[in-house]
């Protein structure tokens, strides 16, 4: 059922609507005794996510019980963060996921199944993980939060992504990352009906459809100044929730160039990219818009490592950014990455595969450790005052010395592409 469908690429809900409206489907939804919440953390800090999860704690109160933050791979949410982005919640609630310990299997997808969707891009069945807490809980309402945007490795990010991905076991976000990157990050991002959703989709019908889910979904968009506003809510037990924000989305977060930069430069907040496994956003994003031996100029003042997790950092370190056809080789040949499979997936999206240059400007990460990986590297001090962030804005900028480049604050917020490489 579709509870609440409201936005359009020119509407903006205040907080006040925002509130009014979660009030009234919690009204809706009846009395609920045990409540768990799982929004996303803090690398979705802009998603409105934490301000919705602290409106179901100020209607609930002690009935809200769980607050299970999805961070798949990511690691926990300090104090600070947790206060931060859930402002008024008791850090008692909140629950810490752990990808490698906490899942419980609910089902396994079919290889054959896997197959058909993927057109033979893989060959496997994927098993399907929970975190304990969604199964043994005791909850009469679960409340999942979260924004639909366009996403690398799904095509568009949340809905079910958020339970079988965000508490999701590592086999499940190994298989359904590597999946993705098999089939091919150009024929799924910006797509609601791609390959990695078909199996969460049957997953939720065969796996989870007793559980008492109901899903709020935001999608964020630019207004005319480039504040980050709310275009639209939508809340629902099943896909039609999904599928109208991600409609909306595409409206608001696709951003279709007419012409493909030869220089992009992306700026990544300090306080949501600390890795370039959440940093090589800026890469995803934008590789369907530069032109062909162009370059992607990172500014990563907050990036300190690689991977996340310390298995999967090792893994980056080792192998590097080389190449799709490299490393889809390599994971016949090598147990560690045939067993890390989302690493693997991770270092086909980061690489350009020789198509642009990639630079990765920092001051944490040295010029070796950055090279090694098979970035190029420049000292952030010195880039940044040429590319100004306090000074660009989004889209085309000119410099002072007659540089034309395109600039992107944040690369998690949308999508950009060529309409000449897009409709290739």
């Amino acid at each position: 059922m579709l509870w609440i469908q409201k936005g359009g690429p020119d509407v903006d809900i205040s907080a006040d609507e925002l509130k009014r409206e979660v009030n009234t489907l919690l009204t809706k939804l009846g009395k609920r005794e045990k409540v768990l919440a799982i929004p996303p953390d803090i690398t979705r800090f802009h998603s409105r996510a934490g301000e919705i999860t602290a409106m179901l704690y100020g209607y609930y109160g002690e009935r809200l019980s769980d607050v299970l933050p999805a961070l798949g791979t990511h690691v926990p949410m300090t104090a600070e963060e947790k206060a931060k982005m859930f402002p008024g919640i008791p850090d008692k609630l909140f629950h810490e996921h752990d990808w490698r310990n906490d899942p419980v299997r609910v089902g396994v997808v079919p290889e054959a199944f896997v197959r058909g969707v993927s057109h033979g891009a893989v060959d496997f069945s994927v098993p399907m993980e929970v975190n304990r807490l969604l199964l043994e809980g005791g909850h009469d309402l679960i409340l999942s939060i979260g924004q639909v945007v366009p996403h690398e490795v799904i095509g568009m990010a949340n809905h079910n992504k958020n339970i079988f991905v965000g508490t999701g076991g590592a086999e499940c976000i190994n298989k359904s990352h590597f999946l993705g990157a098999a089939y091919g990050m150009e024929r799924i991002m910006g797509r609601a009906d791609t390959p990695v959703r078909r199996v969460l989709d049957y997953s939720s019908e065969n796996f989870i459809a007793d559980m008492p889910i109901v899903y709020i979904l935001t999608v964020i968009g630019p207004d005319r100044t480039g504040r980050q506003v709310l275009r639209g809510l939508f809340a629902g037990d099943d896909r039609a929730c999904f599928q109208a924000a991600a409609e909306l989305s595409l409206e608001v977060n696709f951003n279709m160039l007419e012409e493909a930069p030869s220089k992009m430069v992306v700026y990544l907040d300090p306080e949501e990219f600390r890795s370039t496994w959440l940093g090589n956003k800026s890469i995803y994003r934008t590789r369907m818009a530069l032109a062909d031996g162009g370059e992607l100029l990172v500014l990563a003042p907050g990036v300190v490592e690689f991977g996340e997790d310390p298995e999967i950092d090792r893994l980056i370190r080792k192998y590097g950014y080389i190449g799709r056809e490299k490393i889809l080789e390599l994971v016949k040949t090598e147990d560690e990455l045939k067993e890390n499979l989302s690493a693997a997936a991770h270092l086909i999206h980061g690489s350009s595969d020789g198509r642009f240059k990639i630079t990765y400007c920092t001051d944490s990460l040295s010029k070796d450790e950055v090279e090694s990986a098979g970035f190029q590297w420049e000292d952030l001090e010195n880039v940044m005052k040429k590319y100004d962030p306090s000074v660009m804005k989004d889209g085309w900028n000119t410099l002072k010395d007659g540089e034309r480049v395109y600039y992107i604050s944040n690369p998690a917020l949308g999508l950009w592409a060529c309409r000449s490489r897009f409709e290739e």
